[in-house]
């Protein structure tokens, strides 16, 4: 010890270090997306793939249609679609006197493009509300669909994309029948900083995790809600009633701007089905399809806006926390 430092009584103990403050994920903003996974999706593209296959060999046979037709139906494009894009194929082969398979590859894609529909609205609505007492409200999100779809990796993925936006969320774990879901969803919040409001206990009504979301998120000052809710078969009558209550409660707080069906990408027809039982209780404004990069069966999109009414809003391209895109 220097001779002129002061003793220091052995008793004496360091100033306890301030706790590290968790470093803060940067998600990709929703802008860069779409170029980034196009790339992925391209490679996974069986349909296009296989219709490159068949119009690459010339002159169009009796069988090359055939097959073409077949594609289409074998990626969920559905029959009545099918249908009418074959008549439109073979009608615009008549007219122009010819089978040039480069022609007819381009009025395919011309009238792939129509069924999908590009002018329906996909923006997500986050119009803030007002109340009674003036004061203003956050936009709503309830997320919803079958068991195993991916919503609340979902509804994850979106709140990433809604902070690299620079909106403030607020998520609402109401999934409370899977105990590994509320742990999930504060997970994917804990690394952007959105906060999870949560009941630890097994069971507890999902109607009061929504009611209590969005308090928190008018409290708080947050731009968005998003709830989360437990997979549900289209079948159990019950189960879709409590979808609709959720809902409810959850107006009581502030307008519902958005139903998002979450569905999986994989399951071609059925999914049309569940969009339809889904729409009938809580009125669908928007679907996510995921896993939309491993399957041939995306024509299911054409089907189910065309049935709802309704456009896809966001694509599921793979598992990486960024991976999903307007």
């Amino acid at each position: 010890r220097p001779v002129d430092a002061p003793e220091v009584p052995e008793s004496a103990e360091a100033p306890a270090a301030e706790p590290a403050l968790p470093t803060l994920e940067r998600p990709e903003a929703s802008g860069t997306r779409w170029q980034r996974l196009r790339a992925r999706l391209a490679r996974s593209g069986a349909i296009g793939n296989a219709l490159l296959a068949v119009f690459s060999r010339g002159k169009l046979s009796e069988s090359d249609w055939e097959e073409i037709e077949d594609t289409l139906l074998m990626a969920d494009v559905g029959m009545d679609p099918t249908t009418e894009l074959m008549e439109i194929l073979r009608r615009e082969a008549k007219i122009a006197d010819t089978v040039d398979p480069e022609a007819i590859r381009a009025t395919l894609r011309n009238e792939l493009v129509a069924l999908v529909n590009p002018g329906m609205d996909r923006s997500l609505d986050l119009t803030p509300g007002t109340g009674d007492d003036g004061a203003s409200h956050p936009a709503t999100i309830l997320m919803v669909g079958v068991n195993g779809t991916g919503k609340t990796t979902t509804c994850g993925k979106l709140a990433r994309m809604l902070v690299a936006d620079g909106h403030s969320v607020v998520l609402g774990a109401a999934d409370t029948f899977r105990a590994a879901a509320a742990e999930q969803l504060t997970t994917w919040g804990e690394r952007v900083g959105v906060p999870v409001v949560r009941l630890d206990k097994e069971g507890a009504d999902p109607a009061s995790v929504a009611f209590e979301t969005v308090k928190v998120g008018q409290e708080t000052g947050a731009d968005v809600v998003v709830v989360d809710t437990a997979g549900r078969l289209q079948t159990k009558t019950d189960l879709m009633d409590e979808l609709g209550k959720i809902k409810r409660v959850m107006g009581r707080g502030a307008p519902v701007r958005e139903v998002l069906l979450v569905l999986d990408a994989t399951t071609g027809q059925n999914g049309l089905r569940q969009a339809q039982v889904f729409s009938e209780a809580v009125d669908v404004t928007g679907l996510v399809l995921t896993k939309l990069d491993g399957t041939a069966k995306g024509g299911i999109v054409i089907q189910v806006q065309r049935e709802l009414g309704v456009p896809v809003k966001f694509v599921g391209l793979g598992e990486g926390p960024d991976d999903l895109a307007p």
